[in-house]
């Protein structure tokens, strides 16, 4: 029972380590965001918690672009490619760290990286989803990367919530976005969100850049 704990101890410390050894991204990471810009962030991170636990509002597919890593990403107005120092400084946790982890397909699913960046990179330009719905040619942040390797069936669609976990009630927020676009709030309709995708079992997370809010040890 003794050496049964030191061995599980040392396994956790292991794995901690190899999530803060310094890693070097490559095409088709997916990199968790934990962004600060709205309202909005906050609702959609309250009502799905990702991996450990972490608040994330966005996600992005590291690609190259002329030989340069950036990061393709749908953030309003439409779907663009990022570089790389304009992506990590959105939001930092107390230790003026960017709130991004990291995550890598597993091994086994690496195949499907080539044909879901020329599927994303084919939506550059195209406006981006303000109403979070699916089917109508334009693309939130999480739908564009689930449709990139929906072929594949790498991520799954879940109903989605607009409602506080602990009230059950409409999000104020939501009510008072989905008026001023004169639409009826998609409850329970299929979508994704970044929260749902960081815990697929398909992909690892690989390195944590800060502490996005609301993660645990």
């Amino acid at each position: 029972m003794k050496n049964h704990f030191f061995i599980t101890l040392f396994c956790s410390i292991l794995l901690s380590s190899c999530l803060q050894k310094k890693i070097e991204l490559q095409e088709g990471d997916l990199l968790f965001q934990d962004l600060d810009s709205s309202p909005l962030c906050d609702a959609i991170e309250l009502v799905t918690p990702g991996y450990k636990d972490a608040n994330f509002s966005h996600i992005g597919l590291v690609v190259l672009d002329n030989d340069t890593l950036k990061i393709l990403e749908a953030i309003p107005p439409k779907v663009v490619l990022t570089d790389m120092k304009s992506f990590f400084s959105r939001s930092y946790d107390t230790e003026g760290k960017s709130k991004i982890i990291a995550g890598r397909l597993k091994d086994e699913f690496q195949y499907t990286i080539k044909n879901a960046i020329i599927y994303a990179k084919s939506k550059v330009g195209i406006e981006y989803d303000e109403a979070f719905i699916m089917n109508n040619n334009l693309y939130y942040c999480s739908e564009l990367i689930f449709e990139a390797f929906e072929k594949d069936s790498i991520f799954k669609l879940k109903p989605m919530t607009f409602l506080h976990p602990e009230t059950n009630d409409t999000l104020i927020v939501w009510k008072n976005y989905y008026s001023k676009l004169g639409l009826t709030i998609p409850q329970n309709e299929p979508g994704i969100n970044p929260g749902t995708m960081s815990l697929s079992n398909k992909i690892e997370i690989i390195y944590s850049y800060g502490i996005p809010d609301g993660m645990k040890n």
